[in-house]
């Protein structure tokens, strides 16, 4: 029985048994090619707020415009009038 990691190595065991490790490595690719994936559509995403900047609009308001239409509009109101009293409160409305 390996006493160490570099042991297991060494002694090419495999702790997981080849069904589990097929398994763990089909996973692994999998989540590795939707890496790729989501890392290829921010470069999109990147290219399109660069564009839109160079024809004059602001990337950080229309950040919080994508944000706002993710969000249920109940919630965004709710959220909204809750920000704006802390406004008011503070003195900044």
């Amino acid at each position: 029985m390996p006493k160490s990691r570099d042991d297991l190595f060494e002694s090419g065991a495999n702790p997981l048994g080849n069904k589990d490790a097929n398994a763990l490595r089909s996973f692994i690719d999998r989540i590795e090619s939707v890496q790729g994936e989501i890392d290829e559509f921010k470069a999109d995403q990147k290219t399109i707020y660069d564009e839109a900047s160079g024809a004059g609009f602001d990337k950080k308001a229309m950040r919080k415009i994508i944000a706002i239409r993710k969000k249920d509009r109940d919630e965004w109101k709710a959220e909204q009038d809750k920000v704006d009293a802390y406004l008011l409160a503070l003195g900044l409305a």
